[in-house]
C-alpha cells in the first residue's frame, strides 16, 4: 500500500481491486471455461519474432491464460494487481505472476514479444491510460505485438457496481494506441457471428515499431 494518502486514480484502482479480492473464486468459477481462443489467436498470428515466444498476460486474474500459452510453449508472466488472483494463478498455471497496480505498472524494458491485455485495460480510468499504455510499449521488443479486448461503448467511464470501468468506442481507443506510438493491425468485436448490437467486446491488435 501507498504511505501517501492516495490519488483519485488510486482509490478507484484499490476499490476495484477489493472486489476482486473478495469474489476470486466466484470469477474464476464463473470465467474458466470462457472461450477465447480468437483473442489468443489473434495475438499469436500477429508476432513475428521466432517461437517460443516471451508473453505477459496483463490481467491475468486467476492464470486461465497463462495456461494455456505455457501449453503452446510459450514463455508466460503474469501480471495482476489483485493478491489473490496472483496467488491463484501461480498455482493452476505454474508460471511466474507478479502482482502490479495497473497504474503504478514496473515492468522490464524491451523484454515480451506480445501482451495479451485480455478485459483488463478498460479497468484502467481515461485519465491515466496514456502513461498504462507508455508502459506496455516500453516492455515490448521492437516490433512486438499488444492484444486488447475490453467492452465497448460511448467514451463514458465511471462505477458499474464495486468495479470501475472506461468504456471506448474504437475512433476514441484507437487515438489513446496511436498517441501512444502503436501502429494498428486490425480490430474486430466478438463473440464472432452476432449482430454488432450483440457484439459487446471491441478487440483490437498493435504492433510497436521496429525503431
Amino acid at each position: 500500500m501507498p504511505d501517501h494518502e492516495p490519488t483519485p486514480i488510486e482509490q478507484i484502482t484499490q476499490l476495484t481491486l477489493q472486489h476482486y479480492e473478495r469474489s476470486a473464486e466466484q470469477f474464476f468459477a464463473g470465467t474458466i471455461d470462457h472461450d477465447v481462443s480468437q483473442n489468443i489467436a489473434a495475438l499469436l498470428d500477429a508476432i513475428e519474432a521466432p517461437a517460443p515466444f516471451h508473453l505477459l498476460d496483463l490481467g491475468c486474474g486467476p492464470g486461465r491464460d497463462l495456461k494455456t500459452f505455457a501449453a503452446l510453449g510459450h514463455h508466460a508472466v503474469g501480471v495482476d494487481g489483485s493478491a489473490r488472483f496472483a496467488e491463484m494463478a501461480r498455482a493452476f498455471s505454474g508460471c511466474e505472476v507478479w502482482q502490479q497496480d495497473f497504474v503504478e505498472l514496473d515492468l522490464p524494458a524491451q523484454r515480451y514479444d506480445g501482451v495479451f491485455a485480455n478485459a483488463s485495460l478498460f479497468h484502467v480510468p481515461a485519465a491515466a491510460l496514456p502513461q498504462v499504455l507508455l508502459d506496455l510499449r516500453a516492455c515490448l521488443k521492437p516490433g512486438g505485438v499488444l492484444f486488447s479486448s475490453n467492452p465497448r461503448g460511448d467514451n463514458r467511464e465511471g462505477w458499474n457496481g464495486p468495479r470501475y470501468g472506461s468504456y471506448h468506442d474504437w475512433p476514441a481507443w484507437q487515438a489513446f494506441m496511436v498517441a501512444a506510438g502503436f501502429l494498428p493491425l486490425g480490430h474486430y468485436y466478438r463473440p464472432p457471428g452476432l449482430p454488432r448490437e450483440q457484439q459487446p467486446w471491441l478487440a483490437s491488435v498493435w504492433r510497436k515499431p521496429v525503431e
